[in-house]
């Protein structure tokens, strides 16, 4: 897949990632929220050596807008690495149930092995960890059942660590998002365009909605034929697809040109909110090392 160039990394996440790994040697356990339509481009690499020594729970959010057969496949991914998986859509609640009880599986020796000693109900202490715009603070306040982690629909808005009960014997340590210093993969970039979690304001919106198009024709076509009503063509580029998505749309302004900036807002924001479709941007089998 073609991707996007990006570097953005605002002087906090140095900060972050230094009061993570002071606060690691406190945790009974690390959860990474995964963005399930990009599991791999929406982890953080620099939190795998970070946190190496910690029991890990992995929840899939937004299961709703991922291709269910790819997030079964990225569920045996992840536990055949030795972590515990969680599927959830923390906007409507479903899975986060689970949480409590996930995280106590995972840590069954551990509890056991405290109530030897004497400390049955001892705190549970859990640091939770996401990149920007990914859904971390909803979960948060779904698990905790209150309004207590700020949410917002743009990357960024947690600048702070912040305890959170979710029972009498589990606490959640809430982390600002943290992004790394340089996408080296460029695919990931294109990968966090899509979804959002860089901020539109440093895009070139035309250029992603081309190549996010040209992908959903590989991959996903009967879903353009569905929404759009056009066929993707063999060899044609994103951005012809757009314009014809735009034509279609009536997107047309004076000389007859199509407004591909309009169709372009209009494809993301429909990927983005599961008008257009359940998807998935990458799947385990592409990985380098499987």
């Amino acid at each position: 897949m073609d991707g996007m160039n990006i570097q953005w990394y605002p002087g906090h996440m140095t900060k972050t990632r230094r009061m993570i790994a002071q606060q690691l040697r406190h945790m009974d356990a690390v959860c990474e929220i995964l963005d399930a339509r990009i599991p791999i481009a929406s982890r953080n690499p620099d939190m795998e050596e970070l946190t190496a020594d910690k029991p890990r729970l992995i929840v899939l959010n937004r299961v709703d807008l991922a291709d269910p057969a790819a997030t079964r496949r990225w569920r045996d991914y992840f536990q055949r690495r030795g972590c515990a998986v969680l599927e959830a859509n923390a906007k409507a609640g479903q899975g986060v149930r689970q949480f409590p009880a996930a995280v106590r599986e995972l840590l069954a020796d551990k509890l056991a092995a405290y109530a030897q000693r004497g400390q049955a109900g001892r705190m549970v202490r859990v640091m939770i960890l996401g990149i920007p715009n990914v859904g971390k603070s909803t979960f948060i306040n779904q698990v905790s059942r209150r309004k207590t982690a700020k949410t917002e629909d743009r990357p960024g808005v947690t600048r702070t660590k912040q305890w959170v009960p979710v029972d009498q014997s589990l606490e959640v340590m809430d982390t600002p998002g943290m992004l790394w210093p340089k996408f080296e993969d460029p695919r990931v970039g294109f990968c966090l365009a899509c979804t959002g979690a860089v901020r539109d304001e440093v895009m070139d919106l035309e250029e992603l909605a081309s190549r996010l198009i040209a992908y959903l024709g590989r991959r996903y076509p009967q879903a353009l034929a569905e929404r759009y009503r056009i066929q993707p063509e063999p060899e044609e580029s994103g951005y012809d697809l757009l314009t014809r998505a735009g034509r279609k749309r009536g997107f047309v302004v004076r000389g007859g040109e199509t407004d591909t900036e309009r169709m372009a807002r209009v494809l993301l924001d429909e990927f983005r909110d599961g008008r257009l479709g359940r998807f998935t941007l990458e799947l385990p089998e592409e990985l380098d090392h499987e």
